[in-house]
């Protein structure tokens, strides 16, 4: 079984985006791991394993335009499922 079930995978797309602060943030308060914040001040790639890919969603959607939105449950794919 996993420890978390969800891969979410996202673009920020914004002014001034700051990578390791995003990165900082998401480490700090939203349980999960295998995370990347990758990118420049005007987008930032997110990848981040979760049981909680709304709190992430949410955080990521107040820097800015968040867009190429993938949430995947992981356990489904283990079990080789779709979704």
């Amino acid at each position: 079984m996993l420890q978390y079930k969800f891969d979410v995978q996202l673009l920020i797309e914004g002014e001034g985006l700051d990578e390791d602060g995003i990165n900082d943030y998401i480490a700090q308060n939203i349980e999960g791991d295998c995370l990347l914040a990758i990118g420049d001040e005007d987008l930032i790639k997110i990848h981040y394993h979760t049981n909680t890919p709304w709190k992430v969603l949410e955080y990521c959607a107040s820097l800015g335009e968040i867009h190429d939105i993938v949430v995947e449950n992981m356990e489904r794919q283990t079990d080789h499922l779709h979704g």
